[in-house]
């Protein structure tokens, strides 16, 4: 069922605290492309997955090759107006935990300070034998002077900071090892097939416990790991409302369901219930 601004104010207002989960959705305006379409079909090539990545250096060697190109998108895409208008509900007291599936720390440049980042971070690497974290930035710089060849790519943005690139730029590819024990290095993300760390895991849950409702901005929710969220929203009996351009694995379960310019419908409920700076400093 499609709702209007003003249901999804009243409903952002009668909360008092939320917990928030967001999707890929709410980066698109930032030049980030989504995973899926309207329907939930997924529109890219297979991703990889943890157990290749770790086993295979052939694996690795693909997604380091698409990855130091790709990066470019991540690293200078820019907050949207979604991004800060959930920043301002968590900065007018409204949002307990914001729960990000997102990678790319668009939240946190909006300046959003209490959240969690379910799937990890693509700004920093991590060694899989001593743990040492190493910015992206930095590791980025080693990946280049390794493969000097890809700087005449033209790179074709992806989610994740991905890109397609020729077979033969796989092939030369060159992978930095870690600069403490010279291990394998992986961003620290949790790719497809790898585990939530059940710390954060912990603390969604107990934000949740304690949340009047959760709203999702931008997920279809299809997978488990936000997903699950739902489905404790739903036995906690607290609302579920939704906010996606498109189908939602929670469709069934949502107390409301805003989908038609989904995002600019939550930019202005938003306005409505929390005053303007203007306002505030009148």
């Amino acid at each position: 069922m499609h709702q209007t601004v003003e249901s999804l104010s009243t409903w952002l207002h009668r909360i008092e605290r939320w917990t928030v989960l967001t999707g890929a959705g709410v980066s698109a305006d930032s030049g980030i492309p989504t995973y899926r379409d309207r329907t939930g079909r997924w529109l890219r090539v297979d991703p990889i997955q943890h157990k290749e990545f770790v086993e295979s250096e052939a694996k690795r060697k693909r997604y380091w090759a698409r990855s130091m190109v790709g990066w470019v998108g991540v690293d200078g895409a820019r907050p949207n107006a979604t991004h800060y208008a959930l920043a301002e509900m968590e900065r007018a007291g409204k949002i307990d935990l914001l729960i990000t599936q997102n990678v790319d720390r668009l939240h946190q440049k909006a300046g959003a300070q209490r959240v969690v980042d379910l799937h990890g971070r693509l700004d920093q690497v991590i060694c899989l034998n001593c743990g040492q974290q190493e910015s992206r930035q930095s590791f980025q710089t080693r990946l280049l002077q390794a493969n000097p060849f890809v700087t005449d790519y033209q790179h074709i943005a992806r989610p994740d900071g991905d890109a397609d690139v020729p077979d033969t730029y796989v092939e030369k590819t060159t992978i930095p090892q870690c600069k403490h024990c010279g291990d394998v290095v992986m961003p620290d993300v949790v790719f497809f097939g790898g585990t939530v760390p059940m710390s954060r895991v912990e603390t969604c849950t107990a934000s949740l416990a304690d949340a009047g409702g959760l709203l999702v901005v931008g997920s279809s929710l299809q997978v488990y790991s936000g997903f699950r969220f739902c489905r404790m929203a739903e036995k906690l009996r607290i609302p579920i409302v939704i906010v996606n351009e498109g189908e939602t694995r929670a469709d069934a379960m949502a107390t409301l369901k805003v989908e038609q310019s989904a995002m600019n419908r939550l930019v202005a409920a938003v306005d409505q219930i929390i005053p303007s700076q203007e306002s505030k400093s009148a």
